[in-house]
């Protein structure tokens, strides 16, 4: 603990002299120890597959300068992810949440619980760790996903209970797209939000609190926090200003933490001078959709043009700047 505060205060100390963008804060990841906090995060498993012939094509020409699908109402309250490292299906389930949003203009909160009891035939491994992908896939086989209200988080790992007659969002097809940052934000200017991986242990990370967060050593490879790309931006002018990613994430103490250390903000941006960390994205892309309005059951379907959950390989970690409203801390990510 006091390693960690004599860190955050000479880090405060220098932005205070303006040496960085960003301020740090103490929180409950404070008294763990590198090892007890790599347990958390890490493992987050790359999957490796073949690129599909639906490959994103489109031209990446005349985008909005910013976009923000919070204000759109594609993007569901953050929810508290506990010690569970469950990230993977907070992400997967986000991307989705947005798509049926889009095409039914409801907001249903999708089953995390679900995704974490039962995609383990798939490749995730419960609370202990898991994959965007996997989810995806689990989704995808299975048939469809339940909703919170039907399926609640427990934040731990216990039997499967999917009931098929719940079913609350079904996927047919999900796509990789090439790892640009263009293309990224061309998908999420063009559909919306999408699901990603960062690298995300670094004590500058782990103690972040608000500002433009930079993180010179950001890892291409040691992926370790699953989040939702919900917009882009850019802070300062648009000509010199920092180009930043908003992300919604879920990192965070314990319940019994949860009103002692300072809430912070949901919604970080990653500002990207340059590319520095590789981040597997998925995303429900637009496409039609059928509704059973008895069960809530949305149905993505297959169009010409449109893939229903696009894979993105990116770079989402040279820096991050945080501005919304307050939110609980809570690990968000797929390791742990």
């Amino acid at each position: 603990m006091g390693k960690n505060l004599k860190f955050i205060k000479h880090h405060n100390g220098e932005n205070a002299l303006g040496k960085n963008d960003y301020t740090m804060k103490m929180n409950a990841f404070g008294d763990m120890t590198d090892e007890e906090f790599k347990k958390i995060m890490v493992n987050f498993p790359m999957q490796t597959h073949k690129r599909g012939k639906g490959i994103w094509k489109r031209a990446l020409s005349g985008l909005p300068k910013f976009v923000d699908w919070r204000k759109e109402g594609y993007v569901t309250p953050v929810r508290y992810q506990g010690n569970c490292g469950s990230c993977w299906a907070f992400a997967a389930a986000g991307a989705i949440e947005g798509q049926m949003y889009k095409k039914t203009g409801k907001l249903i909160p999708l089953s995390v619980q679900n995704l974490v009891d039962c995609s383990k035939p798939h490749g995730n491994n419960g609370c202990d760790w898991g994959n965007t992908y996997f989810a995806f896939r689990y989704v995808l086989h299975n048939g469809g996903v339940e909703a919170e209200a039907t399926y609640r988080y427990k934040g731990k790992e216990g039997p499967c209970r999917y009931n098929p007659q719940n079913a609350s969002a079904k996927i047919v097809s999900f796509m990789e797209l090439l790892e640009f940052e263009d293309i990224l934000m061309d998908v999420v200017a063009a559909e919306g939000p999408v699901a990603a991986a960062i690298d995300a242990l670094h004590d500058s990370f782990k103690f972040y609190s608000e500002g433009i967060y930079y993180e010179p050593n950001c890892s291409q490879y040691n992926l370790s926090h699953a989040v939702l790309v919900v917009g882009y931006g850019y802070d300062g002018t648009e000509t010199d200003g920092k180009k930043y990613w908003t992300i919604k994430s879920r990192r965070g103490p314990s319940a019994g933490h949860s009103k002692v250390w300072p809430r912070l903000p949901e919604f970080p941006q990653f500002t990207l001078p340059g590319i520095a960390a590789v981040a597997e994205n998925y995303f429900p892309s637009a496409g039609s959709i059928q509704q059973q309005e008895d069960l809530d059951q949305v149905t993505f379907l297959r169009t010409s043009k449109d893939y229903q959950v696009i894979i993105t390989p990116l770079a989402l970690c040279a820096t991050v700047d945080i501005r919304a409203a307050s939110a609980p801390r809570d690990p968000d990510y797929c390791s742990h």
